[in-house]
């Protein structure tokens, strides 16, 4: 990376840093782009080489957070012997299930900002393994155990709307349950969506 390349990455982490935090501490609405920028101290009309305006920033913050979850939950299966498409998706649930319980200022920001097309774009755009993308990895995880999937982004799709439903009132204020309970309940739910989408010779 050059000078000027290194310059301009350093201002738009100073921006995406600024802006999560003070998100995070007043909200988006009651956040400006010059509140931004004072706490970045930044130049305010630096901010729109980067981002066209603050809900900008806030979908770029929900990708890249979103994205370090789940490239942290693939280096740890990696890690793992586990052998079965199942088991692999319910590891990675259950890591990001754990990190966003052990992170609820994450999870309050995440959950209450995520949409499908968010999610997608993340999901299409992070490197998780020699620049392969996320959707490509899930999909060679299935071909790896002999899995042939029906319609792959509708199966994630409706899993990710699920844990975001029911993970955000459970962790943050463990109603109807805990996390360890709802895990108990939602792992079999996956497994059996997992399997309604699987396509049988």
């Amino acid at each position: 990376m050059g000078k000027i390349e290194e310059n301009k990455k350093k201002k738009k982490d100073a921006i995406v840093n600024s802006a999560f935090s003070l998100f995070i501490d007043h909200g988006i609405k009651d956040t400006s782009i010059a509140d931004i920028m004072k706490k970045a101290e930044l130049a305010k009309g630096t901010f729109y080489l980067y981002f066209k305006d603050k809900y900008d920033v806030r979908d770029y913050l929900v990708r890249k957070k979103a994205a370090q979850l789940f490239e942290n939950a693939i280096v740890k299966l990696k890690d793992s012997e586990i052998t079965e498409f199942d088991d692999k998706i319910i590891f990675i649930v259950d890591y990001m299930l754990d990190e966003l319980n052990n992170n609820k200022i994450l999870l309050k920001f995440i959950s209450k900002n995520l949409s499908w097309g968010i999610l997608r774009n993340s999901i299409e755009n992070m490197s998780v393994n020699d620049g392969e993308n996320a959707a490509d990895y899930i999909e060679q995880l299935a071909e790896e155990s002999d899995k042939h999937i029906r319609n792959l982004e509708m199966l994630f799709f409706m899993i990710a709307e699920l844990i975001n439903s029911t993970a955000h009132s459970v962790i943050l204020y463990q109603q109807p349950v805990e996390l360890p309970e709802l895990k108990k309940e939602l792992y079999p739910i996956i497994i059996n969506m997992i399997h309604s989408f699987e396509e049988t010779n």
